[in-house]
């Protein structure tokens, strides 16, 4: 079988890719290693992947490209990432690289054979939305960023609607494991641990969150190619949810170092608290998260150590 993977050296696109691989896959994978983080974390995450015969490479834009390879299924990663930074001037980043590159492959395969177009979506899409969070609940984000991936979520469900493009859109609950983007806070967290540094906290700690381990998300991907309903959406998240300061003391023990914490103010267009209802997922595509945050903070701090 061949797949596209789009953001294919990016944190979750580069774990799809080595994944497909592993099970047999051509896979194609396109980035154009955007500024958002150092192109050197990116060329580290594809170089297994880059020796590998039955991976090929395009290292281009979406929006520039003239065409695309005929392939089975694809993996939509590629976007621009990023709550707090996706305010004012910034925006048009996110509307480009969210929107409009989606928009580009749809079209493009809407006339194609495809198996399934799997969409990276997020929980973004929700805000500050009842816990738990559902697939029917009307979605209010709260920042310019889960606006733009809403947005993309609609495109995938219109070309479904009128041309029958089977895409099916996954809503990723903070997403954690190795090679996590360098700006997201267990990241930093662990790292600050570590290196004896100040970590800044922002609110009182006490906002919760639904964090899901990386290789729990590759597998609701894999599913939802397999069993995803086209046209339909399915959440993907930890299934339970921890504080801020749990989650720090959690690092602390793991890390075995005291946190130097520096309190700041909240920021704009971060959502209160997340928790998904896997049910849709679990009934539909067969999927259960299987790592618990203690065993994944485990996992996390025995790779940053190594690396």
């Amino acid at each position: 079988m061949k797949a596209l993977v789009t953001g294919c050296a990016g944190f979750i696109g580069s774990h799809i890719t080595d994944r497909l691989l592993a099970d047999g896959y051509e896979v194609t994978g396109i980035d154009c290693f955007t500024d958002y983080y150092a192109r050197s974390i990116k060329v580290s995450n594809i170089s297994d992947a880059r020796k590998n015969p039955r991976f090929t490479f395009i290292e281009k834009d979406i929006l520039e490209m003239a065409s695309f390879p005929d392939v089975d299924y694809i993996f939509h990663e590629a976007a621009q990432a990023g709550v707090r930074a996706s305010w004012g001037s910034s925006f048009s980043i996110y509307t480009r690289n969210n929107i409009e590159a989606t928009q580009r492959l749809l079209e493009w395969f809407k006339d194609k054979s495809l198996t399934k177009f799997v969409y990276a979506s997020s929980s973004s899409v929700y805000g500050d939305a009842p816990l738990p969070m559902r697939e029917d609940m009307k979605p209010q984000p709260v920042s310019p960023y889960g606006v733009s991936k809403l947005a993309a979520e609609h495109l995938c469900y219109l070309y479904w609607k009128n041309y029958g493009v089977p895409t099916v859109s996954l809503r990723y609950f903070t997403v954690y494991g190795p090679r996590q983007r360098p700006d997201m806070a267990i990241n930093k967290f662990v790292k600050a641990i570590t290196h004896g540094d100040a970590l800044t906290l922002y609110g009182d700690g006490m906002q919760t969150r639904d964090f899901t381990f990386v290789a729990d998300v590759i597998e609701a991907n894999l599913l939802a190619a397999q069993n995803g309903s086209s046209g339909d959406v399915y959440n993907i998240g930890g299934g339970s949810r921890i504080t801020v300061n749990d989650l720090i003391r959690e690092m602390e023990q793991q890390c075995q170092k005291v946190a130097k914490i520096v309190p700041s103010s909240e920021q704009k267009g971060d959502t209160r608290d997340t928790l998904a209802d896997n049910r849709k997922a679990r009934e539909s595509l067969g999927w259960l998260p299987k790592i618990t945050v203690h065993e994944g903070i485990e996992q996390y701090v025995r790779w940053v150590r190594k690396g």
